[in-house]
């Protein structure tokens, strides 16, 4: 399994978040039925508990396809996970960024 975290400041505090990615899985968390990725959410830094967040956003897919880019970028990541983002982001209306293949 892959973990891609990131945070932000939001009126109840920080909030965390963590996708993850689970190869050869075709689950439905994370407002997907045929996706490997789900997104889960904490406000707690230590002794998280952490929730799934069943409808991730559009604004949350870009974050982790943002992520999942720099990580390629740096060879931490394969190619194969950001065309499957850009995918979910298709689905929901959005358009993914136009960087280059490899």
């Amino acid at each position: 399994m892959e973990s891609h975290e990131w945070n932000e400041n939001t009126d109840e505090g920080k909030r965390y978040y963590r996708a993850n990615y689970q190869g050869g899985r075709q689950g439905s968390r994370g407002g997907l039925q045929d996706s490997n990725w789900s997104i889960i959410t904490t406000l707690q830094k230590r002794d998280p508990k952490w929730d799934y967040v069943n409808e991730p956003t559009l604004e949350m897919w870009m974050e982790v396809r943002d992520l999942v880019w720099k990580k390629y970028q740096r060879k931490r990541c394969p190619w194969e996970r950001v065309v499957e983002l850009d995918k979910i982001i298709e689905k929901m209306g959005g358009t993914p960024p136009d960087d280059q293949d490899p």
